[in-house]
């Protein structure tokens, strides 16, 4: 859906929240110009889950994820969650899976400078 509607240059998907943090912290090391401008994360992956990257997440430098917009994508349907996830000053928002068109217009009309 993001290579389809052109919404990104570049996109880089991990199956396991492990493989993001040690990319997210190779580029924290050797590459900052690199780190994302958007991050989707579930909740729900194998091994660590959703809220346990955020822990993680928020060990970076604040530099460069202060300027990296981290939405929730999920498929979860618990209300909890969703209240979590939006109330975590680093997610900006939760949408439910699965990636829509309509999700990534909301993405560039109310969060990005485009």
């Amino acid at each position: 859906m993001i290579k389809s509607q052109q919404f990104a240059q570049k996109v880089n998907s991990f199956l396991w929240a492990e493989e993001a943090l040690d990319a997210l912290n190779g580029m924290v090391k050797d590459a900052p110009q690199d780190f994302p401008e958007i991050i989707f994360l579930d909740i729900n992956m194998p091994g660590m889950d959703g809220w346990e990257f955020i822990e993680e997440y928020k060990k970076l430098p604040l530099e460069l994820t202060g300027k990296c917009l981290l939405f929730v994508l999920s498929s979860a349907v618990d209300k909890n969650d969703i209240t979590h996830a939006r109330n975590l000053s680093e997610v900006n928002d939760f949408f439910s899976k699965p990636l829509t068109t309509d999700i990534l217009q909301i993405i560039s009309e109310q969060y990005t400078e485009s």
